[in-house]
């Protein structure tokens, strides 16, 4: 049986991020098991004007089901409370209300987020701990899976002897991956090597626009502390330069305040490079410490120039996390095995 399905997204399906990656594979493979998919998208504006949403949209007729980014919560809960003949589920990323900011403001998402997710019927989940943070804010019962992120679009690891051989190079290389917003760190990576003297360089991938007032202080932290010559910003890029820089790459360091999964550091370990995260959210069911990579503190910049000054000096020690890294990419499902999941579960929904 093939299903009609309506899948609710802000913006375009092709938003630079993880989540909207996850997002865009799973309708592609959906689209390829032979389902419709209707992608219906609500326009990008500030979290009061989403909440405004739930006195006007409504959810379509004529599907047999419906994903929504939980991305969309403030916009949903008016239309899921509405009549609708089909099961709502949601594909939860990770919660607004984890994320690091001052404790009144996560105080009232967390409000609105319980209630949007208590509107629904089951749950796509994109890691444990993701499962374990929402199942800690609604009652449980509700039908889940788990179906971590698509982590193999680049396909074969890296061999061991481009790693041996990339490891004799004398600078650190550092690639930091992701839209330079303040969530994912780099405030912390830009500290961490100012404060030390080493051969180091520093390739920032990522979107300079989702926080253009966050983006520019990073630029001129650049310029202010002399590393112009260390740290290169190259926006967002596609897939053959992204994989370059992957190839080129030591180590991949994302201090992200909260993730929900880390598309990037499994991504990152496929190419051979040890993942530098942090002790909030998911990552550490990512990264192992100190065997495929190192955890530490959201904003701990001395820890984390400790582990770079480790890897710099340390050729072997930087040679077995590299080595380790694949073998860890390795271990990970394959994304067609996830994705068949997904739809075995939508499924058994409708029927």
């Amino acid at each position: 049986m093939n299903m009609k399905i309506g899948f609710v997204i802000y913006g375009s399906l092709d938003t630079v991020s993880g989540g909207y990656l996850y997002d865009r594979k799973l309708v592609e493979y959906l689209r390829a098991q032979g389902d419709t998919v209707e992608i219906i998208s609500l326009p990008w504006r500030n979290y009061g004007a989403h909440l405004t949403d739930n006195f006007r949209f409504q959810l379509p007729q004529g599907l047999d089901i419906v994903i929504q980014d939980e991305l969309n919560h403030p916009s949903l809960i008016g239309a899921n409370a509405g009549k609708h003949p089909y099961p709502v589920i949601s594909l939860v990323h990770h919660l607004r209300c984890s994320e690091l900011r001052p404790q009144w403001q996560n105080d009232f998402y967390r409000v609105v987020e319980k209630k949007y997710l208590q509107t629904v019927d089951g749950f796509i989940f994109n890691s444990k701990t993701t499962q374990g943070v929402v199942n800690g804010l609604v009652a449980h019962g509700k039908l889940a899976v788990v179906a971590y992120p698509p982590t193999d679009r680049f396909g074969a690891p890296i061999s061991e002897h481009e790693v041996r051989e990339r490891t004799k190079l004398d600078e650190l290389r550092i690639l930091f991956l992701g839209n330079v917003i303040y969530r994912k760190g780099l405030h912390t990576l830009l500290r961490a090597i100012s404060d030390q003297q080493l051969a180091v360089s520093v390739d920032v991938v990522g979107g300079l626009k989702a926080e253009p007032t966050y983006a520019e202080e990073m630029q001129k932290f650049v310029m202010d502390h002399g590393l112009s010559s260390t740290v290169t910003f190259h926006g967002a890029l596609d897939n053959e330069p992204l994989i370059e820089m992957y190839k080129q790459a030591h180590v991949m360091v994302v201090t992200s305040s909260y993730e929900g999964f880390g598309i990037v550091y499994l991504e990152g370990m496929g190419f051979g490079l040890p993942a530098i995260g942090t002790t909030a959210g998911a990552a550490s069911e990512v990264i192992t410490h100190g065997s495929d990579g190192y955890l530490i503190k959201p904003d701990d910049a001395s820890a984390l120039a400790e582990h770079l000054h480790e890897l710099a000096t340390n050729r072997e020690l930087l040679l077995q996390l590299s080595l380790n890294a694949v073998r860890r990419y390795q271990q990970q499902p394959k994304w067609n095995e996830t994705a068949k999941a997904i739809r075995e579960f939508l499924y058994h929904m409708v029927t």
